[in-house]
């Protein structure tokens, strides 16, 4: 047989692999997350003076459980601001109290964990790592993409460079220069190095704790919950917890 036929008939299509591989890293959870990062650092970068806030990015922070991962730290006289950033889609349903929060896309909804709770334990890795008051330390959550608020939220939740307008709120100094500088070196001395193995071995330990709490149970129906990992939409590469009673029960809790 001829391959050479085909392969002249299929010349006009070499661009179909690379795009499909191009789609495949924008769709991933790891570009969502990294743009979503980007992107609120460069709002930092433009709208907050240099010489008055200086940010530290992906630190992490040993733990007593294994380390956690901060995506920004902004330090200044006014305080030190703690950023998580959310890079999602869809109406976001959730309080300040509430322990899980709601995505919907269009008529499916998901499950995730209330991103206040999860930045509390980086304000308490930072705490532990730094000498300075507790109340200089401030929680904020950026969602980025095309989130919508349906609910009600607290002011230190805010989307795309709304989080600018809450930094800038606090004008009352807390820190001194010095101790802004003192700040900046601990973080730096104290945080594992940013290197893709840290982050490799981040992401080890918490595929650990995610395995380790396989004896779960669904809240709705009592049956055993399953770690998935999501194939499709907005959420394509996100690990969830499933109930195993799916279809007749379609519980779902965020796996982060």
């Amino acid at each position: 047989m001829d391959y050479s036929i085909l392969f002249e008939a299929a010349r006009p299509l070499w661009w179909v692999l690379p795009l499909l591989v191009l789609l495949g890293i924008l769709k991933s959870r790891w570009f969502k997350g990294m743009f979503g990062e980007a992107f609120v650092k460069l709002i930092a970068k433009v709208r907050l003076p240099a010489d008055e806030y200086r940010g530290v990015h992906n630190v992490t922070l040993p733990t007593p459980d294994g380390t956690t991962q901060i995506d920004h730290v902004l330090v200044s006289r006014y305080g030190i601001f703690v950023i998580e950033t959310k890079h999602m889609a869809g109406w976001i349903f959730g309080s300040e109290r509430q322990a899980q929060w709601t995505q919907k896309l269009y008529r499916k909804s998901f499950k995730f964990q209330n991103p206040l709770r999860q930045n509390y334990k980086h304000l308490k890795a930072l705490e532990a790592l730094l000498d300075v008051p507790p109340d200089t330390l401030h929680s904020l959550v950026v969602f980025s993409g095309s989130a919508v608020f349906k609910t009600s939220m607290p002011e230190n939740v805010t989307i795309g460079g709304g989080y600018v307008r809450y930094i800038k709120s606090f004008r009352e100094p807390v820190l001194t220069q010095a101790q802004v500088e003192q700040v900046l070196e601990s973080i730096t001395t104290g945080r594992l190095a940013p290197t893709r193995d840290t982050h490799r071995q981040h992401v080890k330990q918490l595929k650990a704790r995610f395995e380790s709490s396989s004896d779960r149970t669904c809240p709705k129906c009592g049956s055993v919950m399953v770690l998935r990992t999501s194939n499709r939409g907005a959420n394509a590469g996100n690990r969830f917890w499933g109930c195993s009673a799916y279809p007749k029960c379609r519980e779902v809790r965020d796996a982060a």
